[in-house]
């Protein structure tokens, strides 16, 4: 049974920092998001960590608070990643983005996509400590075999091909072929992946960040829609049935999105040699 902790100090702050900055991206007129959203995004990442803590009585900030620090870190180059790749697909845009200077973009910018993996990380995190999700072990085991991972490494060099050659028909790759290319690595230089739990049929870390990731793009949308600067969209065929920005359908995208970040962090502590820190992100564990 779940013995719930004592709600931790971290967590009291993040839901400080997300009432008052949430407030502020919706009332303060003019420019403001650009300092705001580090401070929300905080919020949120420390409040999921804190759920996660009173309901299991351990999370990535108690586990390690250093490597919950250097998360951070990882995570802006790994969203620059994906403003490499929409330099090709064009599928976004920063309104008030010609207001900052680039260096100026460069910087706040990095600050906000700071707090991606953080967010997706804790939210996946805490899903997997509710019953419904604890129980969904058995699934169909599919180990990291030499020649399915040359298969998915091939699919992913393919996918990302196709992307940059035919953008307008294949920008939804952008949020599948990353994964295919980084999973296959990590396996060939001994880091964590996904596929250690599905050799053993245990699915709940896979869903656990497709449901986190999911989470999170529900709140990034939602509290980007009042902001400024903002992103909107610009996704060709599927621009219909908008929930805030985002088309409805777009917010699939998100699913596989979460299982990227998972390989680009592991592949970061991995070649960083930092692999003893790796384990302290326990999805499904």
């Amino acid at each position: 049974m779940l013995q719930m902790r004592r709600f931790p100090v971290w967590g009291w702050i993040g839901l400080v920092l997300v009432a008052l900055f949430w407030a502020v991206n919706l009332s303060w007129p003019g420019l403001r998001t650009h300092w705001a959203f580090f401070p929300l995004w905080l919020g949120y990442s420390l409040t999921v960590d804190a759920l996660v803590f009173q309901r299991k009585g351990s999370s990535m900030l108690s586990r390690s608070p250093g490597a919950y620090a250097r998360l951070f870190l990882f995570s802006a180059p790994a969203w620059w990643l994906f403003e490499l790749l929409n330099l090709r697909t064009q599928n976004w845009s920063y309104v008030g983005r010609q207001t900052f200077t680039d260096l100026e973009y460069f910087i706040m910018a990095s600050v906000s996509f700071s707090t991606v993996m953080p967010a997706v990380f804790g939210t996946a995190e805490l899903l997997t400590t509710f019953n419904w999700l604890g129980r969904m072990r058995s699934g169909p085991k599919i180990a990291p075999k030499q020649p399915m991972v040359r298969g998915l490494f091939i699919v992913g060099w393919l996918m990302l091909g196709l992307l940059l050659l035919w953008p307008r028909y294949f920008f939804p790759l952008m949020w599948l072929s990353v994964y295919l290319i980084l999973e296959p690595l990590n396996v060939w230089l001994g880091h964590r992946t996904l596929m250690e739990h599905t050799a053993e049929g245990d699915w709940r870390p896979i869903l656990a960040l497709a449901l986190g990731g999911l989470t999170c793009g529900f709140f990034w949308e939602m509290w980007n829609f009042y902001s400024y600067p903002k992103w909107v969209y610009h996704v060709p065929f599927v621009g219909f049935w908008h929930v805030f920005e985002m088309p409805l359908l777009g917010y699939g995208g998100y699913l596989p999105f979460s299982w990227e970040l998972f390989a680009l962090y592991h592949l970061a502590v991995g070649v960083l040699g930092l692999k003893e820190k790796g384990d302290f992100v326990r999805i499904g564990e």
